[in-house]
C-alpha cells in the first residue's frame, strides 16, 4: 500500500515550497507575457515533480496520489476546457451573424455608448456563464470600436461579466457551488448591492478611455443582412446551457463533480447546428493556447496546500477578493463553504468580482485575452484598469455600510 500523503509541507523562509513555485509562475507571466504558456506549463511541472517525489497529495503519495487527485478535477477542468473552446466558436458565430455590426444603431453615441455595453453584459451574465458574458461583449466592442478596444474597456468588459455573475447562482461557477452546498440564492443576491454599485465606479472612467482611444461607431454598415441561422445557433446554445445548469443543480447534483454536462451540452448544440453553419474551426488552435494556460492555473492552485482559510470574517473576504486575481476561486469557494461562518453574499462578490483585477484572475478575463491578446500584459491591465480595483473596494464598502455583515455558520 501506498504511504498516505499526510507530510509537512517543506518551508522556504516559512512559507510552503508549493506556494513560491506558484508564485514563481505569477511572476513570470506578469513579467514575460508573451511567454504565458511555457511559463504556466514549467510551473505546473515543476509543482507536479515536487509533490510526486516529496510531499505527496492530499489523498494518496506518488503518482497514485495524483492519479486520485486529477480524478477529482476532472470534471471541472474539462468543463473549463468545453466551454471555453466550445464559446470561442460561439463568438464567431455571433460575429458572422452580423448582429454586432447592427449595435451602433441600437448604442447611444459618445462614452454613453460604452457605458450602456458594459451594462447589457452584466445583464446578460447574470443568467448566462460569465464566460459567454464576456466573449460577446468582446465581439461587439470589436465591432462597434471599429476594431480598436482599449485595454482598459477590456479590463471594464472582464469587470462587467464577473459582477454580473456575482450575485447569480447560475451566473458564475462559485455562486453555483454555494447553491449546491446548500446556501440560499436570495444570500447570493445580495452581491448585487455591491455589484452594481462597482458597475456604475468602473463603467464611465473606462468608457472614457475607449472614447479617447477609438470613439464608438454611430452608423451600422448600410446593406447587413442578418444570418438567423446563426443567431438561432448562438441562442440555442445560451439557452441549453442556461437549462442544463439549472436542471442538474436542481434535480442532479451528484452529477457535477463527476461530468462535465455543462460544457458537453454546448457541443452538443454545435455538433447538431453543422447541417444549418458550418462553425469557424480556425478560431480554436488560438483559443486552445489560452485555455491550456488557463487549466495549468487552475491544476497548479489545486495543488497548494490550502486546508483552511483564516477565520471568516468581512476583513478575510475583503482580501480572498484580491487574492481571487492570483489564485483560483473555485477552490477558495471551496474551502469557506467548508469552513462556514462566511456572509455569502460577501463571499461571491468578493471571489467573482476579484478576478476581474488581473487578465488571469477568472475564466472570463482568459477567454477574452484569446480574442485580445494584447490584454495579456499584468502591467498594462493593472495600468489602465485601475477603475477596476478601486470599484472592488469602494463596492464592497458601500454593501457594508448598507446591509451590515450578517454571516451564517454554514451552508
Amino acid at each position: 500500500m501506498a504511504r498516505a500523503a499526510l507530510i509537512e509541507p517543506f518551508m522556504l523562509f516559512g512559507i510552503p515550497v508549493e506556494f513560491v513555485l506558484f508564485a514563481l509562475i505569477l511572476l513570470g507571466v506578469a513579467l514575460f507575457h508573451h511567454h504565458v504558456l511555457p511559463i504556466a506549463l514549467a510551473g505546473l511541472a515543476a509543482i507536479t515533480v515536487y509533490k510526486l517525489y516529496f510531499t505527496g497529495f492530499k489523498q494518496e503519495a506518488g503518482l497514485a496520489g495524483l492519479g486520485l487527485h486529477l480524478s477529482h478535477e476532472f470534471s471541472l477542468l474539462a468543463n473549463l476546457f468545453l466551454l471555453l473552446m466550445g464559446f470561442a466558436l460561439l463568438a464567431r458565430h455571433f460575429e458572422e451573424s452580423a448582429i454586432p455590426d447592427e449595435m451602433p444603431a441600437l448604442l447611444p453615441g459618445g462614452w454613453r455608448g460604452g457605458v450602456m455595453l458594459l451594462a447589457i453584459i452584466f445583464v446578460l451574465s447574470s443568467f448566462l456563464d460569465n464566460i459567454a458574458g464576456a466573449i460577446i461583449g468582446g465581439t461587439v466592442a470589436r465591432h462597434v470600436f471599429g476594431g480598436k478596444v482599449h485595454i482598459g474597456y477590456l479590463a471594464a468588459i472582464v469587470a462587467a461579466s464577473n459582477a454580473g455573475g456575482a450575485g447569480s447562482v447560475v451566473g458564475d461557477t462559485t455562486t453555483t457551488m454555494m447553491w449546491v452546498s446548500g446556501v440560499s440564492p436570495l444570500s447570493v443576491l445580495e452581491a448585487y448591492v455591491a455589484a452594481v454599485v462597482a458597475l456604475l465606479i468602473f463603467a464611465v472612467p473606462a468608457s472614457l478611455q475607449q472614447q479617447r482611444h477609438s470613439p464608438i461607431v454611430t452608423h451600422a454598415p448600410r446593406g447587413l443582412t442578418i444570418d438567423w441561422a446563426r443567431v438561432f445557433i448562438v441562442a440555442a446554445m445560451l439557452v441549453v446551457a442556461l437549462m442544463v445548469n439549472i436542471v442538474t443543480n436542481l434535480y442532479f447534483p451528484e452529477l457535477l463533480g463527476r461530468v462535465p454536462v455543462l460544457g458537453l451540452s454546448v457541443w452538443i448544440v454545435l455538433f447538431a447546428a453543422i447541417p444549418l453553419r458550418q462553425p469557424d474551426w480556425k478560431v480554436l488552435p488560438e483559443a486552445f493556447k489560452g485555455t491550456i494556460f488557463l487549466l495549468a492555473l487552475v491544476t497548479a492552485a489545486s495543488m497548494m496546500p490550502v486546508e483552511k482559510l483564516p477565520a471568516a470574517s468581512w476583513q478575510t473576504t475583503l482580501g480572498l477578493g484580491f487574492v481571487s486575481a492570483v489564485f483560483d476561486n473555485i477552490p477558495l469557494t471551496a474551502l469557506a463553504l467548508k469552513q462556514g461562518g462566511y456572509d455569502w453574499g460577501y463571499l461571491a462578490f468578493a471571489v467573482g468580482f476579484g478576478g476581474s483585477m488581473i487578465w488571469f484572475g477568472s475564466s472570463a478575463g482568459v477567454a477574452l485575452s484569446n480574442q485580445y491578446p494584447e490584454a495579456k500584459s499584468v502591467g498594462l491591465w493593472l495600468r489602465h484598469g485601475w477603475p477596476v480595483v478601486v470599484a472592488y473596494v469602494i463596492g464592497f464598502f458601500v454593501m457594508l455600510a448598507l446591509i451590515g455583515w450578517h454571516p451564517d455558520p454554514g451552508p
